[in-house]
């Protein structure tokens, strides 16, 4: 799956940007594990689960415009996954 791929490579660079709050990163971080580690659920789950954590870090006021733009495109390659 390239796209998820994809979607995790970008993940990362947003986990390591030090301009992000803690917070952020850590959920990131939580979100990139749960689609790496194999746990006997389904990609669909595991995906569902990162789209809500993602869609409730998009709406966290102390987020930089540029950072929320990146999360919404990762949230939008998921929903094509």
């Amino acid at each position: 799956m390239v796209a998820l791929e994809s979607a995790i490579q970008v993940l990362s660079v947003i986990e390591q940007d030090n301009s992000v709050p803690k917070k952020v990163r850590t959920t990131i971080k939580e979100a990139i594990t749960s689609l790496q580690e194999p746990d006997g659920k389904s990609h669909e789950v595991k995906i569902d689960q990162v789209l809500q954590q993602l869609g409730d870090l998009s709406d966290d006021p102390n987020l930089p415009p540029y950072t929320r733009t990146q999360i919404w495109n990762v949230v939008s390659v998921l929903e094509s996954v």
